[in-house]
């Protein structure tokens, strides 16, 4: 099947693969227009094409005399301002005469195989040229000479198409960027709800869902961040949408700065979605010959619901986004000191924390905050990567040789973005942090932000950990980054530049973990920020796994984790056993809930192994041994959510192997009830006509354990329970 057709009669772009149709034309007077985006259909014969007739006080074109076809009406695929199209625009340029007026239409495009990388920026990729097509559509304002690139690429085997915008002065003068999307597009009057991930620190990425109604809904961050408080994704549902049944369309961005996704209904009931950069202080000075380019854009598709969704982004997210030789390496399981010494380590207590792990069958052993300059609590140190020997005395290579030596891993936590007041390095480099002159600086967490826009900065930097990764054995890199950004200003920068600072300073990211983690290409690196406050699909592209969130509760992790698959897969979810009463909420839960948590993404624990009494180390070997045996099912099947924590006591997901042989469902329950209901639990993604055992005991065909159910018995009793069920194909 051709994936990409133009019918140069019909002027109609048609991108299709037996899954999912993008549809769009070349309008009257080289205008845009967006026809169809969903369920696969053969071929486009007109019936999308847009009613003419007059709508009162909308604009008309002056080439011609017909008040029949309006910008203020049509359905846009990338519309600009100030030229009748009242609704929100992909594009804002502010020309030399300070007019934002630009008519973008139609010049050129150009359909090839595969897919191109976009410079500078993280995006989705292709190993073959024939898993993909792709679509170059050039559009030009003929008054300022400036062009728009819009890309497209759409998969061959995936139900995901891809977008992404260039644009290029080939005028005579400088023009300003104020605003210039990833993507956007207009679906006519239906009713829809829309779904996005928001939350706060220890509470990230909770899923809420309302209808779409008139007038605008912004869903952004302006923190330097992708941010805790709103994960850079948007997703339209029908109504009646549930996990196993109707239409989802997807809309994520591959970016980890200041982000804006936009749901527009106009006053015709039409829908536009518009999403990419926040134009929150963006003002990209263009030269003329200089060109810009926009994040990448993914929109998914799915007629089976949010499960099938979900598991196209994280089939696509793992196998096209993430690289390097752990994006299907089985993770390690780890154990951090953070939550069991905080600041107040030396040699001796890590090395017993060492003794511990490696008794319990722990893999890796991760160092955290506190090792490096005077570092002796959060108010110092940072930006002086120097190893303290007063509270190391054999050094970071001391202990790395320490840890090979009982068999586990060695780690290492970096924080490379910050810098502390009271530190060496801002003694000599004062102004390398971001800060506006004369003006009192912001502090959080008692830290500033390094300015990462600077080459300089990112050198120094750069080095400082390179030379640590160059003498000492680092399997694992945790890279953590705990404040947003204030001050968003550049002392290496001119005055016209300073509405740069914010994508500069995330490019200079990129940079820096491009250089890192492929020099480093045997190191694992994870990321964090503050728990989950960067966890988003430009990271993974780097980094195969990120730290879900500082809280470590199971009950709240349960929310988390749920909220997090909805578009990451349960192999970039880091979920750590930690100690009880929790570090962040208080609670008491149940060792076999909190391992049955964090077995479900990236397992590690969190809390010192001294503490755990005989009988508590046994249950970790145990749950240890079970990860082992299970992992690879656990990070690399499907993922289904059957039962949601925000809308029930109980929780239950369910991993399944590719082959549909064998799987695992976790049961949840929060708090116990006196007079339980006799509950059916059922299975998905299971092979109808294959028999699984229960447990190496019942045997169940897939018709019944999908259709019929099952009951979960005996009741768990008390709070904080969980169960989990294996099911494995039976043998012919």
């Amino acid at each position: 099947m051709q994936l990409i057709e133009f019918d140069e009669q019909e002027k109609v772009f048609h991108l299709k693969n037996g899954m999912v149709s993008y549809v769009f034309c070349i309008e009257e007077f080289g205008v845009l227009s967006h026809l169809y985006y969903g369920k696969y259909i053969d071929r486009y014969r007109g019936g999308r094409s847009y009613p003419r007739f007059e709508r009162s006080f909308s604009t008309n074109f002056a080439e011609c005399n017909d008040r029949y076809y309006s910008r203020d009406t049509i359905p846009h695929e990338f519309p600009g301002i100030g030229n009748g199209d009242f609704r929100v625009p992909a594009v804002e340029v502010f020309q030399e005469n300070g007019s934002s007026v630009t008519n973008f239409v139609y010049k050129s495009h150009k359909i090839y195989s595969g897919k191109s990388l976009l410079k500078g920026l993280p995006a989705t990729y292709v190993k073959e040229k024939t898993e993909a097509e792709s679509l170059d559509v050039v559009l030009v304002d003929q008054l300022t000479e400036l062009e728009i690139v819009l890309n497209y690429t759409i998969y061959k085997e995936r139900a995901v198409i891809t977008r992404s915008a260039r644009i290029i002065n080939k005028g005579k003068t400088s023009v300003r960027l104020t605003k210039f999307s990833s993507a956007s597009l207009d679906i006519p009057y239906e009713k829809l709800d829309m779904i996005d991930l928001n939350g706060s620190w220890g509470r990230e990425r909770t899923i809420t869902r309302q209808p779409v109604s008139p007038g605008i809904k912004i869903f952004d961050s302006k923190r330097g961040t992708s941010s805790h408080q709103q994960n850079p994704f948007v997703a339209l549902a029908s109504p009646e949408a549930t996990e196993e049944t109707g239409n989802v369309y997807g809309f994520s961005l591959i970016y980890s700065g200041n982000h804006e996704e936009v749901i527009e209904q106009d006053q015709y009931g039409q829908i536009r979605v518009c999403l990419g950069i926040n134009p929150y202080h963006f003002n990209w000075e263009l030269d003329p010959g200089k060109e810009f380019q926009s994040p990448e854009a993914v929109l998914v598709y799915s007629d089976q619901g949010l499960n099938k969704f979900s598991q196209t982004f994280h089939d696509l997210y793992r196998e096209r986004l993430a690289r390097g030789e752990h994006q299907y390496a089985e993770r390690p399981v780890l154990i951090n000191n953070w939550e069991a010494t905080y600041f107040n380590f030396d040699d001796k207590k890590i090395k017993d924390i060492i003794d511990q792990s490696a008794q319990l069958g722990i893999e890796l052993f991760v160092l955290d905050d506190g090792w490096f300059g005077s570092r002796s609590d959060d108010k110092r140190a940072l930006g002086d990567w120097v190893e303290n020997r007063d509270k190391l005395a054999g050094g970071l290579k001391g202990l790395s040789d320490y840890a090979h030596g009982k068999g586990l891993k060695f780690g290492l936590w970096f924080e490379p973005e910050m810098i502390s007041e009271e530190s060496r390095l801002f003694e000599a480099h004062p102004d390398w942090a971001l800060q506006v002159p004369d003006r009192e600086r912001t502090l959080s967490r008692n830290q500033m932000v390094l300015d990462f826009s600077r080459d300089d900065v990112r050198e120094h930097i750069q080095k400082k950990i390179s030379d640590i990764l160059d003498n000492v054995e680092i399997d694992y890199v945790k890279w953590d980054m705990n404040r947003y950004l204030t001050e968003a200003y550049s002392t290496g920068l001119s005055e016209q530049l300073q509405g740069e600072v914010y994508h500069r300073y995330i490019l200079g990211v990129y940079q820096m973990m491009d250089y890192l983690t492929s020099t480093y290409s045997n190191t694992l690196f994870e990321g964090c920020s503050g728990g989950g406050g960067r966890f988003d699909p430009g990271i993974l592209h780097y980094m195969p796994q990120s730290w879900t969130s500082d809280n470590t509760d199971a009950v709240a992790r349960l929310e988390i984790q749920y909220g997090t698959s909805l578009v990451y897969p349960p192999s970039s979810m880091g979920s750590h056993v930690s100690a009880v009463p929790n570090h962040q909420t208080g609670r008491i839960t149940s060792l076999e809930m909190r391992g049955a948590v964090a077995i479900s993404g990236v397992f590690g624990y969190e809390l010192d192994p001294e503490q755990l009494s005989d009988e508590e180390k046994n249950l970790v070997k145990e749950q240890i041994h079970f990860y082992k045996k299970y992992r690879k099912l656990i990070q690399y099947g499907d993922f289904y959510r059957i039962r949601s924590p925000f809308e029930s006591n109980e929780t239950i997901w369910q991993f399944v192997s590719k082959d549909k042989k064998e799987s695992l469902l976790f049961y949840f329950k929060v708090l116990a009830e006196a007079a339980p209901k006799l509950d059916i639990v059922k299975c998905l993604g299971l092979q109808n006509d294959y028999v699984y055992s229960m447990d190496d005991a019942e045997q169940y065909s897939g018709y019944e354990l999908q259709n019929s159910g099952f009951y979960l018995f005996p009741f768990l009793k008390g709070d904080f329970q969980s169960k989990i069920v294996h099911l494995k194909k039976v043998n012919e």
